[in-house]
């Protein structure tokens, strides 16, 4: 496995959940990562716990390099522009973690598809499939410039079943083609293309949710095949770190079978099987 020093990495909604712990994950292990989010310090979405600047921290405190820039992906200048401070700043970029997800902020609504509010659309896919395909427009030619490059989408996949609710599918699985078609595409430049699905993950607001914080997780029998979200962020640095990783170009791959492929477990040194619903 080779080493992230001297990596570029940039982690799309990295405020909380798995973009932070994929973010911390990266630069521990030597990329200097940007993080990017609409929560900063003082000013996060809705109060949810966790901004860009504290992800940045965490990097710092672990020994990486971290830089925070707040960006809406819905909107296009504010996308561009990051890329553009990249470029100034660093020359390149080598790996991109497509994993902006705005419809955080409705949460995934039950019921069938004719019950639901048409606005789900714009949740799901205004603020997640395409913030995540704005972010592949500008990135992806300066991600040529390398020799060699990674583009990761963080998804939800279990081989093909339905998740139970219509909108989160159909964006989730547009994700997945969405990588499939770009590792076809960008094969040429040796740039690999992945969607990546982490289990039933605790994050903030999972456990939130829930009523019970990390400390007391194993208290909810809902909590008991979960994980951290630091064992998707091992995952993807596991992927990163592999100069093999062009052979898997165009998959969707899952956390629990990449622990058991890598061998890493998660924070607690616990192996989650791949989650399956």
């Amino acid at each position: 496995m080779k080493s992230l020093t001297g990596k570029v990495a940039l982690v799309t909604g990295g405020s909380r959940g798995a973009g932070r712990a994929i973010a911390v994950e990266l630069g521990k292990a030597g990329a200097t990562v940007y993080v990017t989010g609409r929560s900063t310090k003082g000013n996060s979405t809705q109060n949810f716990p966790g901004t860009i600047d504290d992800t940045v921290s965490q990097i710092e405190e672990a020994g990486g390099k971290g830089n925070a820039v707040r960006c809406d992906h819905t909107i296009d200048s504010e996308t561009e522009a990051v890329i553009k401070q990249i470029r100034e700043e660093q020359g390149k970029l080598d790996i991109l973690i497509n994993n902006v997800w705005g419809a955080h902020d409705i949460g995934v609504n039950p019921g069938p598809f004719w019950e639901l509010p048409l606005t789900n659309w714009d949740t799901m896919f205004t603020a997640g499939v395409r913030a995540q395909l704005a972010t592949n427009h500008f990135a992806i030619p300066l991600l040529r410039e390398n020799k060699e490059s990674l583009i990761i989408h963080t998804t939800f996949w279990d081989d093909g079943k339905y998740t139970g609710q219509f909108y989160y599918d159909l964006a989730k699985n547009a994700l997945v083609r969405m990588a499939y078609g770009l590792s076809e595409e960008l094969k040429a430049d040796n740039i690999a293309v992945l969607a990546v699905s982490p289990g039933f993950m605790r994050t903030e607001l999972v456990l939130d949710h829930m009523g019970v914080d990390e400390e007391h997780w194993q208290e909810s029998e809902d909590l008991r095949k979960s994980e951290t979200p630091y064992y998707v962020g091992r995952a993807i640095t596991a992927l990163a770190m592999d100069p093999g990783v062009m052979e898997k170009t165009g998959h969707v791959l899952k956390a629990g079978n990449l622990a058991k492929e890598y061998g890493f477990t998660d924070v607690d040194g616990r192996y989650i099987p791949p989650f399956t619903m």
